[in-house]
């Protein structure tokens, strides 16, 4: 993740210390207490975020200078995570460290992920999570390659809402959305970009 390294060693916050706006508006769903897993977790914006929510947050990256921001921003706000560097490949999806299976596995913008390996980590996103779980998306969908305004410029790795559905079949979906919005999250993700949401309960 070396790629990764140099970017988030550039001064700031690439995507903003603030959490993605999915993020702010779906955390109401977890209460207080329970435990998340927060996948390629980056600089820790989401995870710090749910943290002073009151909640429980294990989250991995590949970047260890990613994860040295992650602390460096829990300890601003006075909150602390449970953070590990791992490449998503490597990640172990049953331990679910202590506690099982977690109550909630939240996965933003980490559409890196060619199909082949975007399908074992989505299979074991769904095994990280206890039955009852809820599994939180969020990411570009292909339009927004032609946008040009984040992402991985992909398109096979970018998203859509039957892709989701048929990956997660048997899950309740609580909400599902693909749109576009104009985002301001740091440097990375900055104007008119297509969105796709998906919320579903295992």
């Amino acid at each position: 993740m070396a790629d990764w390294d140099t970017r988030f060693a550039q001064e700031g916050f690439v995507f903003g210390s603030a959490p993605a706006g999915f993020v702010a508006r779906q955390a109401w769903r977890i209460a207080p207490s329970k435990r998340v897993l927060s996948v390629a977790e980056g600089e820790g914006r989401n995870a710090v975020f749910l943290a002073e929510q009151g909640v429980h947050v294990t989250a991995f990256d590949g970047s260890g200078t990613g994860l040295a921001k992650a602390r460096r921003l829990a300890a601003e706000r006075g909150v602390s995570l449970d953070l590990h560097h791992a490449d998503i490949a490597d990640w172990d999806w049953d331990s679910g460290g202590q506690g099982g299976p977690f109550d909630a596995v939240l996965g933003v913008f980490f559409q890196f992920a060619a199909p082949p390996l975007r399908a074992q980590i989505f299979a074991g996103m769904a095994r990280a999570l206890r039955p009852g779980g809820l599994l939180l998306l969020h990411g570009y969908a292909p339009r927004q390659v032609g946008y040009g305004t984040g992402g991985p410029g992909q398109a096979a790795n970018l998203w859509t809402l039957d892709l989701l559905r048929e990956a997660f079949a048997g899950f309740e979906i609580l909400h599902q959305a693909d749109y576009d919005a104009d985002l301001a999250e740091g440097a990375g993700h900055r104007g008119r970009s297509g969105l796709i949401d998906f919320v579903a309960r295992k």
